[in-house]
């Protein structure tokens, strides 16, 4: 294991130095009535030494846990550093989460105290609570409380009081697992976990305090909350809220980022949406945009092999002015750096993000490993793979996993590797190994690690299924490719134990709306989704995305559904991760009129 010495030991030492060196710099911005309202570290600060001691007087103690139901919200993190400071355990949870979900969780993990987004989630919560004995207080973030729980403005009143560090073996966090087979696993962080994983992005990928950042991942996920609540807050960058996915766009032109993190779904509308754009104007635009992804590709392909061309430069210089320029405007016009996580990101779209002037590293990691594991950084950095381990950690390849000599289960072995899921010792013996002393996990994830130690994700090990021929396929590629369509929404492949694949393919609604126009037909989804000359495009969008791939990887027959993979549909995990089992459980009557 290398040798690693870790800034932090634990997120209270954190919260302290941040609190020292960044008192008067803006932290968290928030958008009301039209404008952004930003809070400085020390008004923050102070607020959460008042929460601390209003959990405490709650009757809070080290060891209890503390729970939310809310998104991102300045409110959001008061709670969390506030629990931290009580030797408390944080557990979160979203606000698109069914009732069932809450319910399992908060009766999992025994939340004494809650936080909630508002009255109407305080309403759902009271008709749980007969189930919830150990919850105990119910605190309301937004809004007047009607059913005796306590108002967070009330609870600001109190005083100040320092926050006790708990130490680095204390459990910090609580984070679920998105369940997408079953029920969510309540995975155990303590602060060494966490620190230490914020201490190696100080060690390879230091940011400034005049960076700031567009946040829209959920911080109840492990890569939004390491990456942006802990790690921005532990640099003195400022984190800009964002209102809505939807809003994302708006935001980063109001917001001026110089970082953003996300995971490949937003990255991928970026790209199709730039791509249906510059093809519905056609023309010079057009035209020059095509010259200006080119002549920066030529540029980098140059580079890679230590040369440049001042004909290209001089070129690239012109177009970026007139082409790119633009673009990043629409984005800020400050974003240097993209982060991408959560899932593999596509090459191609990857390439053109960085095409546009804008650096994409891309990082790789679980819940269970506070998340993250391995990251591309500056002077470390390869298009395609997940970078390398960060400092403190080690990655094994275990072909005899998969039966497949080029790759194999990723093992991760370091300080981020999680203490268990809660009260589950029989899961816990299947994920989590040892070697010489290192605490490891199986990832589930297939990889492969190159000559330069660059880790390349290629799928997952469950969801690799064999075809009658005997052949294996991995869908995930497959799938990630065929989304580049930008006429294709999202699409699951299927094949386990059949002849061949099959794939249910969502269309882009939005933009086949213009293409069905000139056509003449109806543009209603439900009757898109049933057109003859529908099918025929995105069939031969489908093939056209998937050419690169074996005969028997490519699915032979399509469904197309009329309504997308969502969160709210369930077809979606809150991480935006693909339920393959309510996907073909919808589909299913359809699924096997193809093999008919």
């Amino acid at each position: 294991m290398s040798e690693f010495q870790p800034k932090f030991e634990s997120l209270v030492q954190v919260f302290n130095r941040s609190m020292e060196k960044f008192a008067d710099r803006a932290l968290f911005g928030v958008k009301r009535d039209g404008q952004w309202h930003w809070m400085p570290y020390g008004e923050w600060g102070d607020r959460v030494r008042r929460l601390r001691t209003a959990l405490q007087n709650l009757g809070v103690e080290a060891g209890d846990r503390v729970a939310v139901i809310a998104n991102n919200s300045p409110e959001w993190a008061m709670g969390a550093y506030a629990s931290y400071g009580l030797g408390a355990a944080y557990v979160a949870m979203y606000e698109s989460q069914l009732d069932k979900d809450w319910k399992h969780i908060l009766k999992d993990c025994g939340a004494k105290v809650l936080f909630v987004a508002n009255e109407q989630i305080a309403q759902r919560v009271r008709n749980l609570r007969e189930d919830l004995p150990e919850l105990k207080e119910v605190i309301v973030i937004s809004g007047t409380p009607k059913g005796g729980e306590h108002a967070i403005a009330d609870l600001l009143q109190n005083e100040p009081s320092d926050l006790v560090d708990p130490g680095p073996d204390a459990i910090a966090d609580f984070i679920y697992t998105s369940g997408t087979t079953g029920n969510p696993k309540g995975v155990r962080l303590t602060h060494r976990n966490l620190a230490y994983n914020v201490s190696a992005i100080h060690a390879v990928f230091p940011l400034e305090p005049d960076d700031r950042s567009l946040c829209f991942l959920p911080w109840a996920h492990s890569f939004g909350q390491t990456v942006e609540l802990h790690g921005l807050f532990s640099m003195g960058s400022s984190i800009g809220l964002a209102e809505a996915v939807d809003k994302i766009v708006a935001n980063l032109a109001e917001v001026q980022p110089t970082v953003f993190a996300s995971v490949p779904r937003v990255f991928n509308r970026i790209y199709d949406g730039l791509h249906a754009k510059m093809n519905e104007e056609g023309g010079l635009k057009k035209k020059l945009f095509d010259a200006a992804l080119d002549t920066a590709e030529k540029r980098k392909q140059l580079a890679a092999e230590g040369k440049r061309s001042g004909w290209l430069d001089f070129k690239f210089n012109i177009l970026d002015s007139l082409v790119f320029s633009k673009v990043r405007e629409r984005f800020g016009g400050k974003l240097k750096y993209a982060f991408s996580g959560g899932a593999a990101i596509s090459k191609e779209v990857a390439e053109f993000i960085d095409n546009l002037g804008i650096t994409v590293y891309e990082g790789y990691g679980l819940s269970e490993t506070s998340p993250i594991a391995t990251m591309n950084y500056p002077g470390a950095r390869k298009i395609g793979s997940v970078g390398k381990p960060i400092p403190g950690v080690q990655i094994e390849i275990d072909v005899a996993a998969t039966e497949d000599p080029t790759q194999g289960e990723v093992i991760i072995y370091g300080h981020n590797i999680m203490e268990g899921y809660h009260n589950l010792d029989e899961a816990n013996a299947e994920v989590l190994v040892e070697r010489g002393g290192v605490r490891g996990f199986r990832s589930g994830d297939m990889g492969r690690v190159d000559d330069e130690g660059f880790l390349f994700i290629t799928g997952r090990v469950k969801e690799q299924y064999k075809l009658l021929n005997g052949k294996y396929v991995v869908p995930t590629p497959l799938e990630e490719k065929i989304k580049l369509s930008p006429y294709i929404s999202n699409v699951m492949v299927y094949g386990m134990n059949r002849e061949y694949n099959v794939a249910i393919v969502v269309p882009d609604f939005e933009v086949l709306k213009g293409w069905a126009e000139e056509k003449g037909l109806d543009p209603d989804p439900t009757s898109l989704a049933k057109n003859d000359q529908v099918q025929a495009l995105i069939e031969e969008e489908v093939n056209k995305f998937s050419s690169d791939f074996k005969g028997y990887e490519k699915a032979r027959k399509i469904v197309i559904g009329d309504e997308d993979f969502t969160t709210e549909n369930g077809m979606l995990t809150p991480t935006l991760k693909l339920k393959r089992r309510v996907v073909q459980e919808r589909y299913s009557d359809k699924i096997e009129a193809l093999y008919a």
